[in-house]
Order: C-alpha cells, then structure tokens, then sequence
C-alpha cells in the first residue's frame, strides 16, 4: 500500500499564530478530511507528522494532544477515512533534538518502523521546514498555500521541483486522476 505523510497544522486544519491548544481551537480545512478519506478509500496510508513544541512550552499537555487527535479521527471517519498514525515532536525551536522539523528524524522513525524507503512517498507540508525535512528524508515535498504556504508561495522562494497546490483536496484530486 502506498504511504502519505501529512503535516497537520496548515494542512488538514487551520493554524493558529497561539497553537491549536485544546479541540475546540482545531478545525479542519474545508476538504482537508475528505481528501484523506479519499486516500484511504483508494488504498492510501496516511501518516501525520507535527512539530508540536506546545507541549515543551506548557501551552497544552500531551493528554490535550490526544483529545485534539480524537476529534480530528471522530471527524474523519465520518468521511470513512482513517489515518494509520501520529508522529509528533514535543520539543522545542533551541532543544537540539532530531525530530523537530525541519530536521528529518520523525521521517526516518517512520522508513525504519515500516522497513521502507521514503523514495516515492509524498510529503504534504505548509512551509519550508516541511520541505527541507522532506528533502533531507528522501521523500518527495509537495506545498499546499492554506496555512504558511501561501506566504512561502508568494515569497518566491519555493524550489521549482516542488510542486504547489491550493490546498490537500487539489492534491489529493490531482494524484488519483493521475493514478486513474
């Protein structure tokens, strides 16, 4: 089955200058949910990677996490889609560590967990820091504007080898035409 990684603040719901900090802050991205359950419904793994330093910066708790994580997963599987896990960095910008993105470590958990190679796994992401770890992984970065992207977008600044769509519901229409 081919695997997908999405970045969720941005991506599948709206970011937050404050941090998503509890469920009643997140919400999902008009079409965010059903591109997933689209995904899952044509034989798609889908996999979340986040940079939540929140946790490090006692914004929310990773109880608050796992409620956020429940309403995202009760809302998408009203769409019949599934997501198969959440990986997420609680550390902070100075904490050195190897996961917080841009750095690809969360990337490389997830090739040695599922014994895979990133090669041909797209990377959904909303800045620069999703690209640089996909880059550095091996996986293939794609830019979505919700979020940061369009800033990203606008400044220019985006690599001509990654390509940009106006949020996940492009991309995921995109990918299975192509796939049909």
């Amino acid at each position: 089955m081919p695997l997908i990684i999405l970045d969720r603040d941005g991506v599948i719901n709206y970011e937050s200058t404050d941090f998503i900090k509890s469920e009643d802050e997140w919400n999902p991205i008009p079409g965010s949910l059903k591109a997933i359950s689209q995904l899952s419904q044509n034989g798609y793994r889908i996999i979340i990677v986040s940079n939540q330093s929140g946790i490090s910066r006692r914004k929310f708790t990773i109880a608050d996490l796992n409620t956020i994580h429940q309403k995202m997963m009760t809302h998408l599987a009203q769409f019949g889609g599934s997501i198969e896990a959440i990986v997420f960095c609680p550390h902070g910008p100075r904490q050195g560590c190897d996961c917080r993105k841009p750095k690809p470590g969360m990337l490389f958990d997830i090739a040695k967990r599922l014994h895979i190679s990133l090669k041909d796994v797209y990377f959904v992401g909303d800045s620069q820091r999703d690209i640089d770890a996909a880059e550095a992984a091996g996986a293939k970065p794609v830019l979505v504007r919700t979020g940061n992207g369009a800033v990203l977008d606008d400044s220019g600044n985006v690599p001509v080898d990654v390509p940009v769509y106006t949020d996940l519901a492009e991309f995921v229409d995109t990918l299975l035409s192509n796939a049909a």
